[in-house]
């Protein structure tokens, strides 16, 4: 039988990562901007928090504070995925260069830097492996609830994770409410569907843009931190991402564009990323590459039935991908 009582964590601990990053580019897409440089924004924000730690770890000789080895880490990754979000901005609000291409040459600079900064801290550490090994901090990241153990499946189930995975729900909701329920997301929805218009009333367009681009990036730059932290045990090696950016971007089409109905389709995602360990395909190794492609397969499924009901509530944002000239009012 199928068991669900271990494949559901899994599915959980798979999914963080690509709600962190659907959930940083649904607030960035909400703004009008295309930034496909989300890859590129969790790759910058999983070896900063490297960095932080790997820092903190060579300069302390006795046992980690838990509060240090969590802030440290933290605050590097959220500082290097701002400098990524602060670069698209630059490039495409200021400059207003085009945003595919930016978005994918970001990508590229954020791989590259993870793996150059990766690669030479694993000299540093003069490892026979080409990895670091940060158990330490991944320890006090990926710390469960302490009643987990005692409930069983349940706890097994809804209470076995590190306080990352918690967070990214919480962020999720949290950004759900504020794009519904406030005047700050009134205003950036309408810059992202009619930039003219919410220039027309007073509304700051660039800078409901950058505030948006900067706070999606630092989200999606938390899903980095998470899958090295916590889904990789500590462990950095470099290219060991694969393609979970690309799987975010996918998700936010998938959602429709709704951050709290991201929850479960980053579970459902992780699930299917993985539903190939747990169905046995025998000696045929084809079925298992075919399984891999479920979660693209739901997407363009998705997609496809959305372009057919073509309901206006179901779509993208209006001028998302366009620069705003102000001068073309």
């Amino acid at each position: 039988m199928f068991d669900f009582v271990s494949f559901i964590p899994r599915a959980v601990v798979q999914g963080v990562p690509l709600l962190y990053g659907s959930t940083g580019e649904t607030i960035t897409e909400k703004s009008g901007n295309l930034n496909l440089g989300i890859p590129g924004v969790m790759y910058v924000g999983g070896i900063s928090g490297v960095i932080g730690a790997f820092l903190y770890e060579q300069s302390t000789m006795g046992e980690l504070n838990s509060f240090l080895a969590v802030a440290i880490p933290l605050a590097a990754s959220l500082l290097g995925s701002l400098m990524m979000g602060l670069l698209y901005c630059l490039l495409t609000v200021t400059l207003r260069s085009n945003q595919n291409v930016t978005g994918l040459a970001m990508t590229t600079f954020g791989v590259g830097f993870g793996n150059f900064f990766g690669g030479s801290l694993i000299k540093l550490t003069g490892a026979e492996v080409p990895s670091i090994a940060l158990s330490a901090t991944s320890r006090v990241f990926s710390r469960a609830l302490p009643f987990a153990e005692g409930w069983g499946w349940v706890g097994k189930v809804f209470f076995s994770y590190g306080f990352l995975a918690y967070l990214a729900v919480a962020l999720a909701l949290a950004a759900s409410f504020v794009l519904q329920r406030t005047r700050v997301g009134l205003y950036l929805r309408a810059v992202g569907e009619s930039p003219s218009t919410a220039d027309s009333v007073g509304i700051n367009v660039s800078g409901y843009k950058y505030f948006a681009t900067c706070i999606g990036s630092m989200i999606a730059g938390l899903g980095g931190l998470y899958y090295v932290m916590d889904y990789a045990c500590g462990v950095w090696s470099n290219d060991a991402f694969g393609d979970r950016g690309w799987l975010a971007i996918a998700l936010v089409i998938f959602t429709l564009w709704r951050p709290n109905v991201g929850i479960f389709a980053s579970i459902l995602f992780g699930g299917l990323y993985i539903l190939y360990l747990f169905i046995p395909t025998g000696t045929f190794l084809a079925f298992k590459e075919l399984y891999k492609m479920l979660p693209y397969v739901v997407t363009i499924i998705v997609l496809v039935i959305t372009s057919m009901r073509n309901r206006r509530e179901d779509q993208s944002p209006a001028a998302l991908g366009i620069s705003y000239f102000r001068e073309e009012r």
